[in-house]
């Protein structure tokens, strides 16, 4: 059985800060690995993890940027990594688990958002690959870690965009229907929510506990790949200078970075959810599950919180990404 998906009223809201969301946690002596964690939320993700006394490895597919964006920040670790790239993958996992270390927090936060249709050496769409194949390798060749750590989280950075579509088993990568970049993150999105239900009751024995979530709605450099058009549909205006005009409702539905990091803070942290795993959360809290024609903002759709899909998903995945959990 998995936790409720329901809240537990937590204290915490959409406002609360990463910082804030660790409250006086002492995190001296664990291990945190956090992909993407040298851009947008995953910047402070990693910034807040080190500043409470984590060791944070941060792995790079752009090293010069990585540096620059993670200068003065104590205790973090770079490494090299490509999501796209089985190898480079299997490169960095094999040069962690020679270090002999566990791994006590593991944060999924690296991601694109609505890319134009491009495909991995493997012939497989991009964001699928990217945001879910890579991540789904990454966390089962890092397996050994996870379980000497005694008690570990995953963390999925997952996103309201998937209310934007489920999994598709039959055609995941576009080779027989027509490309929607929004769909295909959508599509992403929520198996990054199914990835977490269905590792959390794998790993549940072994005191590794998992869970997803939605960040919120933040302008970081996930919004490269978005035009006009796209701005337009969400209500926001783009200005010449590059700025943007959110609107009212976006003022108040938009978060800062570091309220954005903050979920993945808590779902990696917090001692509330001590026991629980695979519930997809948001605002520091386990969402509601919302039926598929809800129309509001909070929130978690039917095809995003299934064990029956989830357990689908884990099937195709290990297939597509060639890999499984050890016996």
């Amino acid at each position: 059985m998995t936790t409720e998906q329901k809240p537990i009223h937590s204290g915490l809201n959409a406002k609360t800060t990463a910082t804030e969301a660790l409250g006086n946690g002492d995190l001296a002596g664990k291990i945190a690995i956090v992909t993407g964690g040298y851009s947008g939320i995953g910047t402070e993700t990693t910034r807040a993890l080190a500043a409470a006394g984590a060791t944070v490895i941060v792995p790079a597919r752009s090293a010069e940027k990585a540096k620059r964006n993670l200068q003065g920040i104590a205790g973090v670790e770079l490494a090299a990594l490509d999501l796209l790239d089985p190898a480079s993958i299997d490169r960095f996992v094999a040069g962690f688990l020679a270090s002999g270390r566990p791994i006590h927090m593991l944060i999924n936060s690296a991601g694109v958002m609505a890319a134009p249709l491009t495909r991995d050496g493997r012939g497989y769409e991009s964001q699928f690959a990217a945001n879910h194949l890579g991540h789904f390798r990454l966390t089962v060749k890092l397996w050994p870690a996870l379980a000497k750590a005694g008690g570990a989280r995953v963390v999925a950075v997952s996103s309201r965009g998937h209310r934007f579509s489920g999994v598709d088993f039959d055609d995941p990568n576009y080779e027989r229907r027509a490309y929607d970049k929004w769909q295909a993150y959508g599509q992403s999105k929520t198996a990054n929510a199914l990835f977490a239900l269905a590792l959390d009751r794998r790993g549940k024995e072994a005191g590794v506990r998992a869970f997803s979530l939605h960040p919120g709605a933040i302008l970081t450099d996930l919004i490269r790949h978005l035009d006009d058009d796209d701005f337009k549909r969400f209500g926001i205006t783009r200005q010449p200078d590059g700025s943007f005009d959110l609107g009212p409702q976006n003022e108040r539905e938009f978060k800062t970075v570091p309220q954005g990091a903050a979920t993945s803070v808590w779902c990696a942290t917090s001692l509330r959810l001590d026991g629980l795993g695979g519930v997809y959360c948001e605002d520091c809290d386990i969402a509601e599950a919302v039926p598929a024609d809800y129309t509001g903002m909070a929130g978690v759709s039917p095809w995003a919180c299934d064990p029956a899909l989830a357990e689908r998903l884990w099937a195709l995945s290990e297939k597509l990404a060639d890999c499984s959990l050890p016996e």
